[in-house]
């Protein structure tokens, strides 16, 4: 069985949605069924169709969320060597194209977020960036384009 590399912050999330999802949705999904029902004939009844379909996505996640969670291996960065990049660690590159500068947070694919910095550890740039130094430079073949960083600095939160 795979482990599932997770922050702690990501752990507490994907429990908080397995929490959420036990005691708050499903309940009130039960309720809309047995409202849907009561309303008569099942066939043409598009309220219970679409509940029935909220429970079967509801299931889904839970089952979900029960594997990611008995697979998880929190890592704690603090444990990690500081002055490579790994698991956990927050990367100030330069971009040696643009001339700019990006921060990466490097976590799991179930906490990856690229609208909030936060890449996955097996991404193109994830896998490219691990094991590296500050100063090293890093050239990463992705789908849309052929990225040059050099690396700036490397913090654990």
């Amino acid at each position: 069985m795979q482990k599932v590399p997770l922050t702690q912050e990501g752990y507490n999330k994907l429990k908080e949605e397995l929490e959420r999802l036990l005691r708050v949705e499903r309940p009130k999904n039960i309720k809309e069924i047995e409202e849907a029902r009561a309303h008569g004939d099942l066939s043409e009844n598009a309220e219970y169709h679409a509940a029935k379909e909220r429970q079967s996505f509801i299931e889904g996640r839970i089952q979900e969320l029960q594997s990611k969670l008995a697979r998880a291996e929190i890592i704690d960065p603090s444990k990690l060597r500081r002055d490579r990049v790994a698991f956990g660690a927050r990367v100030k590159v330069y971009d040696l194209e643009t001339d700019e500068e990006k921060s990466f947070f490097l976590v799991g694919p179930e906490e990856a977020d690229a609208s909030n910095g936060k890449i996955s550890v097996t991404s193109p740039v994830g896998k490219a960036l691990i094991g590296k130094q500050v100063g090293d430079e890093v050239t990463i073949k992705a789908p849309a384009r052929t990225f040059e960083f050099e690396i700036l600095e490397i913090s654990f939160e």
